[in-house]
This record gives C-alpha cells, sequence and structure tokens, in this order.
C-alpha cells in the first residue's frame, strides 16, 4: 500500500499540462519504467500500430521553456524534476 502511494506520488510530480492536455515526458516515462529514453521510443517506433494517432507529439521550442520554467520553480520549493 505504502509504494503504491509513493508511485502515485511519483507519476503526479510528472504529469505536465501541454496544450490542453496531460502528457509525461518520454524522458519520465523511461525513468519510471528503469529503461533508456532510447529504448522507449524504439519500442514505440516497433509497435506504432498500438497506439491511437494522438498518443505522442514533438514539443515546441515555447512549450519545452514553459517546462523547464515550471522545473526550475518545482525545484525552488523542494520538489523533484
Amino acid at each position: 500500500m505504502e509504494d503504491e502511494i509513493i508511485l502515485e506520488k511519483r507519476v503526479r510530480r510528472i504529469i505536465y499540462l501541454i496544450r490542453g492536455r496531460k502528457v509525461i515526458l518520454d524522458r519520465d516515462l523511461a525513468a519510471l519504467y528503469e529503461v533508456p529514453t532510447k529504448a522507449l521510443k524504439q519500442a514505440v517506433k516497433r509497435n506504432n500500430d498500438r497506439f491511437p494517432p494522438d498518443f505522442m507529439f514533438v514539443v515546441i521550442a515555447k512549450e519545452l521553456a514553459i517546462l523547464r520554467s515550471q522545473s526550475v520553480t518545482s525545484s525552488s520549493c523542494g520538489g523533484a524534476r
């Protein structure tokens, strides 16, 4: 039970709101599954037909800057990103 609570808190910290949608970045999802990001991306490419068309998208530079600023803000408040 305690492990589930810890995992839930960990997952909540890596969910971002981008384009009005809740997303998890590839690097965070890979870390959650304890695999390299490259391996995660390769697995998705190999099994692309298993995912809906809107499963993934590329974050533009402006969105990335916003994510970075959220990360800095969170870190200064004691959060881990």
